[in-house]
């Protein structure tokens, strides 16, 4: 009788423990990736571009026209930084606006990173997953060939294969959630630097 080649369908429902977990997983983290690939375009030109737009005003002290800018960018992190900026006392000093920079730099921060957790704690828990599904799976059937009551690495050789898929999965799923993950907050990092510096300006404009 020839031998069957793996029926993925039938691995994934015999390894349910794992792999329907792992799947959950996997389409959680997919959808998270569009989410934050989706929230973080053009977030950097938009930056630049609203942070031109204000200078002049500012620069010729007018201040209701910088705010009526930011309010029209409120969509973005910067023109929501700015605006916090600009609407407090314009007589505060530098290093009060510097401070209100700061908290709200850190509120745009934390919203940039909104659902990364997601990917992190995916990434570091797939992999066990995985493996547990691996070890129950070794588990059934070597308790198999005891009930056969025949020995042989033929015995156990289909199961131990289905498996494996367990931890296969588990890692394919691990690596596309910390690729991106790593991506998102190299990302965010690089749009916080950008923020600082485009704040820098307009803190520096406004006291002079």
């Amino acid at each position: 009788m020839q031998p069957q080649g793996l029926d993925l369908i039938d691995i994934i429902h015999k390894g349910a423990i794992a792999t329907y977990p792992l799947i959950l997983l996997s389409i959680v983290s997919v959808a998270v990736v569009f989410e934050r690939l989706w929230s973080l375009r053009n977030i950097g030109a938009i930056t630049l571009r609203v942070t031109e737009s204000i200078l002049e005003p500012i620069k010729k002290g007018q201040r209701d026209l910088a705010i009526a800018i930011c309010k029209q960018n409120s969509h973005s992190p910067a023109g929501r930084i700015f605006l916090n900026i600009l609407e407090r006392d314009a007589s505060a000093r530098l290093e009060v606006a510097n401070s209100i920079a700061a908290e709200a730099m850190f509120e745009e921060n934390q919203k940039l990173k909104k659902h990364l957790w997601i990917l992190g704690t995916v990434a570091s828990s797939a992999p066990f997953i995985g493996l547990l599904g691996t070890v129950v799976g070794i588990i059934k059937s070597f308790e198999s060939m005891a009930i056969a009551g025949t020995g042989g690495f033929a015995v156990v050789a289909a199961g131990i294969s289905e498996a494996l898929v367990a931890t296969a999965l588990g890692l394919a799923v691990a690596i596309i959630a910390v690729i991106f993950y790593n991506y998102f907050q190299t990302r965010i990092s690089t749009l916080n630097g950008l923020f600082r510096i485009q704040v820098g300006k307009i803190v520096q404009n406004m006291s002079v």
